[in-house]
């Protein structure tokens, strides 16, 4: 949880990083949003992944 929400920060800033996970939703988290998809028990892993890929990060923060 620690490293999902450092990334979060240092790739999006703290507000918008909350933003992000409060608001997007996600084709690749099954249409939810970050935050649904921790209350649902997804790994942090997965759901990193997810955002990466809808936001174009390059592949050296994955």
């Amino acid at each position: 949880m620690t490293e999902f929400w450092d990334q979060m920060n240092t790739q999006f800033g703290p507000a918008y990083a909350e933003s992000v996970a409060r608001d997007h939703v996600s084709a690749r988290l099954n249409g939810r949003t970050a935050a649904q998809a921790v209350e649902d028990g997804v790994p942090y892993k997965k759901i990193w992944l997810a955002i990466c890929g809808d936001f174009e990060l390059p592949p050296r923060v994955r």
